[in-house]
């Protein structure tokens, strides 16, 4: 007989085994799923049921960063967050609290689309498939959703509504008096009765309707616009800047991303960007993140500035408006718009040679440069340490504060998605205007006076301003710090009707097109003048149609001159559409280009509130239920929001956006959509790869002595990312049929806290099963299957130990420090085997506190205690105070052999104190000199060497 089959015979017949903890796991998801144990009522609709053990309750809204559903399926990285969440719901359900937790899918995508441009498989086939696999791999590991809130993206049920907040976008407007966004139909009254001024002053009935629409057009949050974008031909599409990496390429698939003006749907997030700083201060979230949505949304104080010039003003903007005396040439993007009709025909008298780039005339070298800086990525572009490039454009532009005609430039780093796509160059207090006046033989003219002892070129540090004043034209800001210096030129400025004092953002409104067919189409058509129409909410939802190829016109992820052209373009019969809108049928053409995929994850948390409801994408009463502000000053939103902080920006950004504009509309009760935010860590594997470097399967290494082998040839261990590419893969498939899927649980919450990133270690499993397994023990005889409790009184020892823990894990529960809990639960099981059988006022407890960790194990033995509910509603231990009171231990303390003083201490307290008080106690004895060494035996004696 084999030793695996000698050991199959020898295993207790109800012995805790995989085996076992399949089957109690699969039975449990059943009665789950069949009681629908985890459904969190409403207070009213479809989803209200006032005899649920929790209606009226305390309400507590857990969410998780839903995911995007790839081909790959789950690894054991990515259930962390969700274990995590599904552990704290439990807790706060048993400790009375009305808990939705529900999950969706952020279904639209790249992947998707990419598959199907590659095989012909429909992007929903593929995706329908990974969402069925995911839901099945995410039951196995037990997750408490309520399985009637679950959302997919891509349902048109759910679509239909993303559809309608853009058009509540779109019919919106920002009123910066107000500081809120307000129905379009509100700004057109008040222009209609001239209580709000038109941009050039004219009535509004001297308008015709095409300058009316061009006015409330220039005012709605979400526009057209005809700008430089980032294309990527790789991908066949625009992207955000928020999409492409500082390399200068797309994030997903690492594509090149080049600048191109064309036109597409935006967003005016920067209309917000105040508030989305300011409201921060109300969030409970890490400072971390905090801090990255400040710096990304970056906003700047200083002046807008006009520099004259032969056709129209350059207004650029500067936080050092101070140093204007200093600005002896401007530079602008190459795709600026003004430079086209600035460029003269011949090159001006005197023109430097080195300022023409080699080429006959201006309009030659303005060609050529744009071609150049076209091909460059904005990296290589911004790049602080690449050789400074530019070319004259044969004009110049008048410095308004000295009068004199300085030199205009394009050169690719001044960006025209950036500012106002002009800068006024300083090169005395900017490096890299410095370096550029050198390569051109520039001016340069120090407008602030350098430390004492500097010797370098560009001065960037604090001082008096110098070589800054103009009498003649009732400016002196010479001997000013620079605080007094901005507020005296930007009075002058003012007052000159030469630029005014202004904020703006490193922040960009949202681009909101995408030329791909795998996402919303937006509900917008236009008629043959080429106005955009929004729809009625009546024709909702605009379907995707079906297409017989979804990719893109181009595909050549080098060509920067590539066009887009969408795949939707070439359904004709479904573009072009008649459509009675209110004024009889007519033509219209539907847009082409589709929503991102953030659009959908913008906003589902609020449609877990209100699935079911087809006549709104939430009933109020449930928003202020789940969402509504708790206190006065509240922002509202979800109580609990776990995800990575990868989404410190992209998501978290533009959900707060759209979450505040239907906020201002009146539609949600919260003005932020997440209160708490939780960033869980990542966990990470070791790779191994052998002589040639190439990565070789990991559970197939073994270590010997520190050194890892493949059979017999040594292999070198790395750690990092997991994944498939680096053959270290372990998916909690894997582990549910090796262990049990309450035994993964249990490993992935005790590995470390939450929010740090660990290395997997599939060793080390076998601790947290082991652990199970003498819970199983401590309540079943593994021969019987007979319970081994009793209900003879715990003795004293037992139950002060079950008290502490009950105390302890609770309040680790409540913290989310769910590593240290278990570890309690630890101590506590090891304590009752010593035991000849459990006390049931231990087993009880100990199996309530088991449950939000291991939910299966924890309702079968439950059960078997004689308990026919299941024990989700049950509630959560408390601790007797008066058992926490540690009882006290009289140590003696010897010095040198003989008893010289005594001190009582805590039973449980640490050998630090006991030797901190012994040596207090016997201090006069030892005449103020340190022991040679002291000796702490746990309850019985301290011994003191002097």
């Amino acid at each position: 007989m084999t030793e695996v089959a000698a050991a199959a015979t020898d295993t207790p017949p109800f012995r805790y085994t995989a085996a076992l903890a399949g089957e109690i796991e699969h039975r449990w998801q059943d009665i789950w799923q069949e009681r629908g144990t985890f459904r969190a009522p409403n207070p009213t609709g479809p989803l209200a049921d006032p005899e649920h053990p929790r209606a009226g309750a305390e309400k507590l809204f857990v969410l998780d960063m839903f995911p995007y559903p790839s081909g790959a399926g789950l690894h054991v990285g990515h259930p962390l967050g969700y274990i995590g969440t599904d552990c704290y719901a439990r807790f706060q359900r048993m400790s009375g609290r009305n808990v939705l937790h529900a999950m969706g899918f952020d279904a639209f995508g790249l992947p998707a689309e990419q598959y199907a441009v590659q095989t012909g498989t429909h992007p929903r086939t593929t995706t329908e498939a990974n969402i069925e696999r995911y839901r099945a791999q995410l039951r196995r590991l037990g997750l408490g959703h309520d399985d009637r809130r679950s959302v997919a993206t891509i349902d048109t049920d759910f679509y239909r509504w993303t559809q309608w907040i853009f058009l509540q976008v779109y019919n919106s407007w920002y009123d910066p008096d107000a500081r809120k966004a307000r129905p379009i139909t509100e700004l057109i009254a008040e222009f209609e009765a001239g209580t709000r001024p038109t941009p050039d002053g004219q009535s509004w009935a001297a308008l015709d309707a095409d300058q009316r629409r061009r006015i409330v057009d220039d005012h709605r949050l979400a526009y057209v616009s005809e700008a430089p974008v980032n294309w990527c031909p790789g991908l066949g599409t625009v992207l955000a800047n928020e999409e492409v990496t500082a390399e200068g390429r797309s994030e997903r698939g690492n594509f090149p991303v080049f600048k191109r003006n064309l036109k597409q749907w935006m967003m005016r997030i920067t209309a917000y960007g105040d508030r989305l700083i300011e409201d921060l201060d109300a969030l409970d979230w890490p400072e971390p993140i905090k801090m990255m949505q400040r710096n990304w949304i970056g906003r700047s104080t200083g002046a807008h500035i006009d520099f004259p010039t032969a056709q129209e003003p350059i207004r650029v903007f500067t936080t050092r408006p101070d140093t204007v005396f200093g600005a002896t040439y401007m530079v602008l993007a190459p795709e600026h718009a003004l430079v086209d009709t600035l460029v003269p025909a011949a090159w001006p008298e005197q023109t430097k040679p080195a300022w023409t780039g080699g080429h006959a005339d201006p309009r030659a070298a303005v060609a050529a440069y744009r071609a150049a800086a076209a091909a460059k990525s904005e990296l290589e572009r911004t790049a602080d340490a690449k050789e400074k490039t530019g070319v004259f454009i044969g004009a110049y532009a008048t410095n308004p504060v000295t009068g004199g005609q300085i030199p205009i430039f394009i050169a690719d780093y001044v960006l025209a998605g950036y500012g106002t796509g002009a800068i006024m160059a300083v090169p005395g207090q900017d490096e890299r205007d410095w370096a550029f006046a050198e390569v051109f033989d520039l001016p340069i003219v120090r407008t602030v006076a350098p430390s004492e002892g500097f010797d370098g070129k560009a001065y960037t540090g604090d001082g008096p301003a110098i070589n800054s004043a103009a009498p003649e034209r009732g400016i002196d800001l010479n001997g000013l710090d620079v605080a007094e210096a901005k507020a005296k030129i930007i009075d002058w400025l003012e007052a000159n009707e030469h630029g005014a004092g202004a904020v703006t953002y490193r922040l960009r409104d949202w681009l909101f097109s995408r030329q791909r067919y795998w996402g919303e189409p937006f509900p917008i058509v236009y008629d043959e003048a080429g106005n955009a129409i929004a729809l009625p909410e009546e024709m909702l939802p605009v379907e995707l149609p079906e297409v017989d190829d979804f990719s893109p016109k181009t595909y050549d992820p080098l060509d920067a001159n590539s066009e887009p052209e969408t795949p939707l373009s070439r359904r004709k019969d479904w573009v072009e559409v008649e459509l009675d809108l209110g004024d009889g049928p007519k033509r219209y053409t539907r847009e082409t280009n589709v929503m991102p995929q953030w659009a959908g994850s913008c906003w589902y948390e609020l449609r877990y509130l209100d699935p079911t409801n087809s006549a709104q994408f939430v009933d109020p009463a449930n928003e202020r239920y789940w969402m509504g502000p708790q206190f006065p000053g509240d922002c509202g939103g979800t109580d609990l929001y776990v995800g990575g902080q990868e989404h410190a920006v992209l998501h978290l950004l533009y959900a707060r956006f759209w979450h505040k504009v239907l906020y201002d509309l009146g539609h949600v009760s919260s003005f932020e959509p997440f209160r708490r935010l939780f960033n869980q860590g990542m966990i990470q594997a070791y790779a191994y790869t052998d002589e040639r470097g190439t990565y070789v399967p990991a559970e197939e290494v073994v270590e010997r002595d520190g050194t890892y082998f493949l059979g017999e040839a040594q292999v070198r261990r790395e750690y990092g990312k997991m994944g498939k590419s680096l053959k270290n893969v372990v998916t909690p498939d894997d582990m549910c049929a090796t262990y049990g899927a309450d035994t993964f649980r249990v490993y992935e919450m005790s590995m470390g806290p939450l929010e740090v990133s660990r290395p997997w270690e599939t060793r080390a499993v076998v601790g947290s099963y082991r652990f199970l397994q003498r819970v199983w023990r401590s309540v079943v005889d593994e021969g019987s299957g007979e319970l081994r409790v009793t209900d003879a009184p715990a003795d004293e020892a037992t139950r002060r130990l079950l008290h502490k823990t009950i105390d302890g894990v609770g309040a680790d529960m409540a913290a989310i420090r769910f590593n240290t809990a278990i570890s309690k639960l630890i101590e506590l099981t090891n304590g009752l085997t010593k035991l000849a059988a459990t006390p049931r006022e231990v087993a009880e407890p100990l199996v309530l506190m088991l449950a939000p960790f291991a939910p299966h194990i924890a309702e079968e033995l439950w059960a078997k205690l004689g308990h026919e509910r299941s024990l989700a509603y049950e509630a959560f231990p408390v601790a007797d105070q008066t058992l926490l009171v540690a009882e006290m231990v009289t140590y003696p303390v010897q010095v040198n052999g003989k008893v010289r003083g005594r001190v009582e201490v805590a039973a449980d307290a640490a050998e630090e104190t006991v030797r901190a008080a012994a040596l207090e106690a016997v201090a006069g004895q030892l005449g103020g000199k340190a022991p040679r060494k002291v000796i702490v035996i746990p309850g019985r004696m301290v011994s003191v060497v002097a």
